[in-house]
């Protein structure tokens, strides 16, 4: 499983879960899913957890702990996750080799005919 966070990106994270109380020794990281929804159909999850999934995938990105739904990891497979600041948007953005189409927001993509129906941007 290839997960890739940017410089940026990694930076932003060590930094964030730094503060939100992590340390050398915990097992608190980002854990990335994906899941029906979005305008596209499927749309990306990603949140702080200290108390991964049985099953996720764990993959050492630096000092970040980042885990991988199992579930989603086919549909993640190759992902570069960075951080883009600008004066219109700034966040995290992902880059999926998987995804044959995303939606204008970048937060939400289509595979090809698996993907389940989305909905419309509001």
């Amino acid at each position: 499983m290839t997960v890739t966070l940017t410089e940026k990106a990694e930076f932003r994270l060590r930094a964030f879960l730094r503060g939100s109380g992590s340390d050398e020794n915990s097992t608190k990281g980002i854990r990335i899913s994906v899941k029906d929804g979005g305008c596209s159909g499927y749309e990306y999850g990603m949140d702080v957890t200290s108390q991964p999934q049985p099953d996720d995938l764990v993959i050492q990105q630096g000092s970040v702990l980042v885990y991988v739904d199992a579930k989603s990891a086919p549909l993640l497979e190759g992902i570069v996750i960075d951080f883009v600041e600008g004066v219109v948007e700034s966040g995290f953005k992902f880059t999926n080799p998987n995804a044959t189409s995303t939606c204008g927001c970048g937060k939400s993509f289509k595979t090809g005919d698996c993907t389940p129906d989305g909905v419309p941007c509001s």
